[in-house]
């Protein structure tokens, strides 16, 4: 054992050199741009006040469920939740996971197997890569968003088994969105099917509310759509929605489902409150995008590249890790919560600030903010001008996935 724990302090020592050591911190000061609660539901303490009230108005319901889903862990309450749950998402039905990233590892381990293809955005999320690596399946990487190595993949024979295309929507690193229209078009051209990650969108895109499958229009011509309620919603959790077929067939077949304990009956109160707030309050999706885009000029205003995407997850690149640590911690300084996030979370050489666009921030809040990064840089000794857009170019031209 005393090898093995030397051997962990001498990789822990060259990750710290390296500026790559992570830390626990639960001490964060300054306004949160930082988190991913998009509507502002989390910091809302109305909406803790209205939760604890429905919650008492619960009467008989147990405070949670002490076992899995398939023993004694299904309360009329999850029930009722995923029948709703099916509804805003568009769909047949609905099962409720311990986590999102649960959902991903259940359902593409419970659909895929080593006779089966999958297509994967080179920048999909961790636990994507990882559900497609559990399933044992073929894995074909294209480039991020890349149109025409998707359909060059799709067209690509393959004898055995099916092919499927997996993407997040809205991705959470680089907040750009795929062309689902565009996919949905593809893979049924080529008899193939689609599994999306609606995770980042879930509140904040489509009439209801419910991400970027439904403002797409592609909900009939999605295979599957996992979501979370950990970001605009403000809460924890996982689900998927899809074909009662599908949904039979996780409960059925997928790990993370079948061997966790269920979701307590507390957290399924505060979604329904969410989602309630979320079909009450469409100003506030609105605003997100309102205030992101003030951002975005902000930013360009003061010599900056335009971050990439159009919505509430705003990218600073920066390229080098050193660079990146350095100007959070500046802009920390100035009383905003914002983070550096480097590799392996992104590719080497693409380090950058990722800041996060909140409804309850003021207008005011997002010009001192992009003041704010302007100075840092100019405290890091960067050119902040003309030529501080060819730093972000270089960045996306780094490209990859780690």
């Amino acid at each position: 054992m005393e090898s093995l724990l030397e051997e962990l302090f001498v990789r822990r020592r060259r990750r710290q050199r390296q500026g790559l050591a992570r830390g626990l911190d639960a001490t964060a000061e300054g306004i949160d741009f930082c988190s991913n609660d998009y509507l502002g539901f989390a910091a809302d303490a109305a909406t803790a006040r209205a939760l604890w009230k429905r919650w008492e108005g619960w009467k008989g319901s147990p405070h949670a469920a002490p076992a899995s889903r398939l023993l004694r862990g299904t309360t009329t309450a999850h029930l009722q939740l995923e029948s709703r749950l099916a509804r805003f998402k568009g769909a047949s039905a609905a099962l409720l996971f311990a986590t999102g990233y649960q959902a991903n590892l259940g359902l593409l381990t419970a659909l895929l197997g080593p006779e089966d293809r999958a297509i994967s955005d080179a920048l999909n999320h961790a636990s994507l890569i990882d559900g497609l690596r559990l399933s044992g399946c073929r894995k074909v990487i294209v480039p991020h968003l890349d149109l025409e190595a998707i359909e060059a993949a799709l067209a690509a024979p393959h004898p055995t088994g099916r092919t499927f295309l997996v993407t997040e929507s809205l991705f959470s690193m680089d907040g750009d969105t795929a062309p689902l229209e565009r996919y949905a078009e593809l893979v049924e051209r080529h008899s193939a099917l689609l599994i999306v990650d609606d995770a980042h969108a879930t509140g904040l895109y489509g009439a209801r509310g419910s991400g970027l499958v439904e403002a797409s229009g592609v909900e009939e011509r999605t295979l599957a759509v996992s979501s979370t309620f950990g970001k605009a919603l403000g809460l924890f959790g996982g689900m998927v929605s899809g074909p009662r077929a599908v949904i039979d067939h996780l409960i059925d077949h997928a790990r993370s489902f079948v061997f966790t304990t269920a979701p307590p009956p507390l957290l399924l109160a505060g979604v329904d409150l969410a989602l309630d707030r979320v079909a009450a309050e469409p100003e506030l999706r609105q605003r997100v995008g309102e205030l992101s885009e003030q951002l975005r000029r902000a930013l360009v205003d003061r010599g900056l590249a335009r971050p990439l995407g159009r919505g509430p997850i705003v990218p600073v690149l920066l390229g080098d890790t050193e660079r990146a640590l350095q100007v959070a911690a500046a802009v920390s300084r100035r009383g905003f919560d914002v983070r550096a996030v480097r590799p392996p979370t992104v590719a080497t050489g693409t380090s950058r600030l990722r800041v996060s666009v909140h409804a309850s921030h003021s207008k005011a809040q997002i010009d001192r903010l992009a003041e704010a990064i302007g100075d840092a840089m100019k405290e890091a000794g960067l050119l902040v001008g003309p030529l501080a857009a060819p730093i972000g170019e270089a960045c996306r031209a780094a490209g990859g996935a780690p």
